[in-house]
């Protein structure tokens, strides 16, 4: 389908080097509306439709919000999704360019208003609010008398959710004529059968609090159509005994219910989903494939090419009415698509009631490599299966080229992995959960700036855990473990919110916005100053309370009483408060700490993770040892190769992923992908060792690149194959085998030292800075040695002591 809107952004210069998407922040007249009395209903999906007259040469643009979510299209076509995320009580303005016709033009916005607690939108009212200019001036506009329509559309309301952390499922019956109140009519032609029957009256809702987008409008270029895999047939076993999970069986993250109750669902694509059992599966040629026809019992395996985000799209005919189901998921399991391996209802169904053509689009964004489209009932012809991206545009700017090709392919993967978790707020990953992680966040940051040359989306992401007084239902000074998003049942991560003083210090370093960074000032100190109040009497945390999190490995077992990793980085962030706001009692302190986690931790061999209480009072450490532990001391100064010499060569020498064979050491506990083995190849980075960090990225993240063209949360694919974090791999290549170990983009000066003794003909790369301009450098070996090339935008010079 062709997309038939072009999305802009007002640019502005906050800094010599750095664009800052500005945007717009008001409406002219708009007011918000809904429903009248519907604004708390869970799970409704309601038509907004105007329409108005052009002429030739006029320019028309859309400026709109709402809460939660919403789809627009011109004229029938699509034209765009959002809004982008914000802080609990403001609303981020789209402003959009629409390709209008001459004559009369239909607005049509499909809007979702959830009311349900999630880590992925917040809980509360719904609304749309919208206007329409021509010509700079207002001719539309939502809460004007007769200007939009309202109706109730035909998705399905009480189903399940989809995940413990997004919101609802979708389900949805329909006839042909389902999208008819979304086209232009005929001039003089009546309204659309569904328009007539479920016409909603709307009231004006309280006023809200507006923010500009500040993050890019995304790419929603089409993938597809997707290549047939294989066909089966399927059985529906209504004995099959099914997995109990979380945001079925019970409310979700809030406590309170916002699940429907099993006996309320209508459908439950959780359990049916994994009710259907496929059998005979073969796989397909290309000449078996002039004419696709599922008949009611079977089904087709599509492929997307590479690990994926965005709205899946199937082009069907419906032969005999029925229910089409598209399930989908990141891997196949035994040539499978897995309906349980996520632990989500990766499942889009449409029970199709008439014969006719039809153009399915899924209202929500999904991941997935590969589409099982199911004829659970009904006959039906595909004519295709695609997915509408969404997706952070600018990441594209950046470009890698090499000699080795798994060096290409694996910051390709990176970058694919940036751009789909960055279509707002920095995101954990873009199917499970959507959700605003700290930590995550830290290294997304880095990425980001590298390949888009901008700070907007870190600003918008820093800006939204900026705004709250404080956050519901959390100690005073504690931040969200993930924001926006809903915490009634008062859990919150410590450690999350140390990573964000780091992240705040290393955002100020990139250039960021400097208000921000000063209005942070009382905020971290508070939080300071909450987490003081779990001091020991040797001046350690102890006890943090919640969840305390170090990495997805045995070291997230091993957390109380004292936590020797949380205490390293606590020291690092005393430091860091000093650094952001000139605090010396503070950096005293974090050396007082460190030496502390040493006398204590250390075993004489390798730093134990924690001590527990003894009953008498003392301590006494576990005897636990996990890899992870020994990142944190040499990430967070704890420790130091010339301190520790013999722990620092064996780390070197005997870990990495190649322990997975070797398996030395058997004593202490693996890293795993995050985020021990990051912070592995931060450590190998300070002491310069290219050749090793390429060995190791190669084992750490081909099989990864090869499987998904994405990067992963675990060392295995047993979670999200797409995490917003393991897009820092485009920085590893670009700092430690490009040799571009620093950019400071304020004074406008690089630092570029091409590593001596990687196995390599030659690397290039190409990033972006601000809008236009890029920089780039790179190396290739010769017979006399490595031969480096440097061209630098107007403004930047190399540092003098790199020429």
């Amino acid at each position: 389908m062709k997309i038939k809107s072009v999305l802009f952004c007002l640019i502005a210069f906050a800094l010599p080097h750095l664009a800052s998407a500005a945007g717009i922040d008001r409406f002219d007249e708009a007011k918000p509306v809904w429903p009248t009395g519907l604004e708390k209903e869970r799970n409704l999906f309601i038509g907004f439709k105007t329409r108005f007259a052009s002429k030739e040469g006029d320019r028309c643009v859309l400026r709109i919000t709402g809460s939660s979510a919403y789809r627009v299209s011109l004229n029938g076509e699509f034209a765009h999704w959002g809004p982008a995320r914000a802080a609990k009580g403001h609303f981020r303005v789209d402003e959009i360019e629409l390709e209008i016709s001459k004559g009369e033009n239909t607005l049509a916005v499909e809007a979702a208003g959830y009311n349900c607690n999630s880590f992925y939108f917040i809980d509360q009212p719904s609304f749309l609010q919208a206007e329409i200019l021509l010509n700079d001036k207002v001719v539309r506009a939502t809460g004007r008398d007769g200007d939009f329509t309202a109706l109730r559309l035909p998705r399905v309301q009480k189903v399940a959710r989809y995940s413990f952390q997004r919101t609802y499922s979708e389900l949805y019956r329909i006839d042909p004529t389902c999208d008819d109140w979304k086209m232009n009519p005929v001039s003089g032609g009546a309204p659309s059968r569904l328009e007539t029957a479920s016409r909603v009256p709307l009231s004006v809702q309280r006023e809200v609090k507006l923010l500009p987008r500040r993050a890019p409008y995304p790419d929603f270029a089409v993938n597809g159509p997707f290549k047939p895999v294989s066909r089966a047939e399927i059985t529906f076993d209504e004995v099959r005994k099914t997995r109990k999970i979380r945001f079925v069986d019970d409310p979700g993250p809030s406590g309170r219910g916002n699940a429907f109750a099993r006996e309320e669902l209508e459908e439950n694509w959780w359990d049916l989903s994994q009710r259907y059992v496929s059998s005979g599966r073969k796989n397909v040629n290309a000449e078996d494939l002039s004419k696709i026809v599922l008949k009611e019992g079977e089904s087709m395996i599509f492929d997307a090419g590479l690990n994926d985000t965005g709205f899946p799209m199937l082009s069907v005919k419906c032969l005999r009415p029925g229910k089409i189901a598209f399930r989908f998921d990141e891997i196949l399991l035994g040539g499978e698509v897995s309906p349980t391996r996520y632990e989500c209802a990766n499942v889009v169904v449409w029970d199709l009631k008439s014969i006719g053509e039809y153009d399915l689009e899924a209202f929500e964004p999904y991941t997935l490599r590969y589409a099982d489209v199911m004829a659970c009932s009904g006959d039906f012809e595909i004519k295709s299966v695609s997915l509408r991206t969404y997706k952070n545009p600018e990441a594209k700017r950046a470009k890698l080229i090499s000699s080795d090709q798994a060096t290409v392919e694996i910051f390709e993967a990176a970058r694919e992995t940036f751009a789909q978790n960055a279509a707002d707020v920095f995101t954990d990953c873009p199917g499970r959960e959507r959700a605003g992680w700290l930590c995550d966040s830290y290294f997304t940051g880095r990425s980001s700036l590298l390949l888009t040359g901008k700070l907007d989306s870190e600003k918008l992401f820093l800006e939204n855990y900026l705004l709250p007084d404080r956050f519901d239902h959390l100690p005073e000074g504690m931040f969200a473990m993930c924001y926006p998003g809903d915490f009634p049942t008062k859990s919150f991560i410590p450690n999350w919110a140390m990573w964000l003083v780091l992240e705040v210090e290393e955002y100020k370093r990139r250039g960021g916005d400097a208000a921000i960074v000063e209005a942070y000032r009382p905020k971290l100190v508070n939080l300071v100053n909450y987490l003081k109040t779990f001091r020991n009497r040797d001046g350690l945390l102890e006890r943090l309370p919640s969840w305390v999190f170090v990495e997805w490995s045995r070291a997230n077992f091993l957390v109380q009483d004292v936590n020797y990793p949380s205490n390293m980085m606590w020291a690092e962030v005393l430091s860091a408060m000093d650094r952001l706001y000139g605090m010396p009692e503070l950096a005293v302190e974090a050396e007082r700490v460190r030496e502390t986690v040493r006398r204590q931790s250390w075993t004489g061999e390798w730093f134990c993770d924690n001590a527990k209480r003894r009953k008498d009072g003392t301590l006494e450490l576990s005897g636990e040892c996990t890899e992870t532990c020994q990142y944190y001391a040499f990430y967070f100064k704890t420790a130091t190769k010339d301190r520790y010499p013999e722990l620092w060569r064996t780390l070197v020498d005997d870990f990495g992923p190649k322990r997975k064979k070797t398996k030395k050491h058997p004593n202490i506990w693996p890293s795993n992908a995050f985020i021990g083995n990051y912070l592995r190849l931060e450590c190998l980075s300070r002491e310069g060792l290219s050749k090793k960090i390429l060995e190791e990225t190669r084992g750490f993240f081909q099989y990864m690149a090869d499987r998904t063209g994405t990067l992963w949360e675990y060392d295995a694919p047993t979670a999200s194959c797409n995490h917003g974090f393991a897009s820092h791999a485009a920085v590893v290549y670009v700092r430690d085998i490009v040799g571009l170990r620093s950019v400071d983009y304020v004074k406008g000066t690089v630092d570029f030292r091409p590593p001596e003794d990687v196995d390599m003909d030659f690397i290039e790369v190409e990033i972006p800075v601000g809008d236009d301009e890029v920089i780039k450098a790179g190396w290739k070996r010769e017979a006399g040695g490595i031969v480096k090339t440097l061209h630098l935008p107007p403004g930047f010079k190399e540092k003098e002591c790199c020429r």
